[in-house]
């Protein structure tokens, strides 16, 4: 297979990203998912599979195909559905061992692992970095050998990641983009877990973490202005420009920038484990 690191992922076909790597898009395309789920086959003569994406058999067959029954291990990222459901009928398929963070919206892992767990093969180490944000049980993999990080849904493609409360949290996910910055080896490659492969880590992180400050700030603006105003209230104003369909997705990051300027002592709300409560913004 010809090495094709910058090619856009495409549902159905490999694509070899490196000497260890092998993506396989699953045909899932939408507008939470993009191109679609990237699975990653990772190893020489043993291999991980990082995400097995959705149960879907056609997918996963040829996930076991491309293996040639050197499939050890399966790693998720994150149990959210279009991730880790065909993590079992994969594991089914090729007798591999499962690993995730722990049980969760119906996954269940072989192993539970944490940060700074590894799973290794014939010349490969893949590390588990624990990246809450996005979802609490979100792990990234590094692969050491090429400092390539699957980042699952910390880190896409071409568009922003929803965080959605009460699970997921956006000072988490600032932090633990900022983590990223620090790793050892420093990254070279991310392999996110849909779109392409992203060549320049530093400032593909960089440039997420003054989107999300950018929004802070308007957020903080409008409720000021308000001084008194309802997640759907802001919405409009800070999110004009947003699309009917991903309206939804939209209204959720909000919440989660307000939930994150009250526990700055930006702003209160009785409730804030409900959406539909009003915030007042604090001097």
């Amino acid at each position: 297979m010809t090495l094709e690191p910058g090619a856009e992922a495409r549902p159905g076909r490999p694509v070899a990203l490196s000497e260890r790597v092998v993506r396989l898009t699953a045909p899932n395309p939408g507008v939470m998912t993009g191109s679609g789920t990237n699975s990653y086959l990772v190893g020489t003569t043993e291999l991980a599979v990082v995400d097995p994406g959705p149960d879907h058999p056609g997918h996963l067959r040829a996930l076991a195909d491309l293996g040639q029954g050197r499939i050890r291990w399966i790693v998720v990222t994150h149990t959210h559905l279009d991730h880790s459901p065909g993590a079992a009928a994969l594991a089914a398929l090729t007798g591999a061992e499962v690993l995730g963070f722990g049980p969760s919206d119906g996954f269940v892992p072989d192993r539970e692992v944490s940060d700074g767990a590894t799973v290794s093969g014939e010349g490969f180490t893949l590390r588990a970095v624990h990246t809450p944000g996005h979802a609490s049980n979100h792990l990234c993999w590094l692969l050491t050998e090429e400092a390539m990080l699957f980042s699952g849904d910390h880190i896409m493609s071409g568009s922003t990641v929803v965080i959605a409360p009460p699970d997921g949290d956006m000072a988490a996910y600032l932090d633990n983009l900022r983590k990223l910055l620090v790793l050892e080896p420093p990254l070279m490659t991310i392999a996110p877990g849909h779109g392409a492969l992203l060549l320049d880590p530093a400032a593909t992180i960089e440039a997420v973490i003054d989107h999300r400050i950018r929004r802070q700030g308007e957020v903080a603006g409008a409720l000021r202005r308000a001084r008194r105003a309802t997640v759907d209230e802001l919405l409009p104003i800070v999110y004009a420009h947003v699309s009917d369909e991903l309206e939804p997705v939209a209204r959720k990051s909000l919440w989660a920038h307000l939930r994150k300027l009250g526990d700055e002592g930006q702003a209160h709300c009785g409730q804030p484990d409900d959406i539909e409560s009003p915030w007042v913004a604090r001097s």
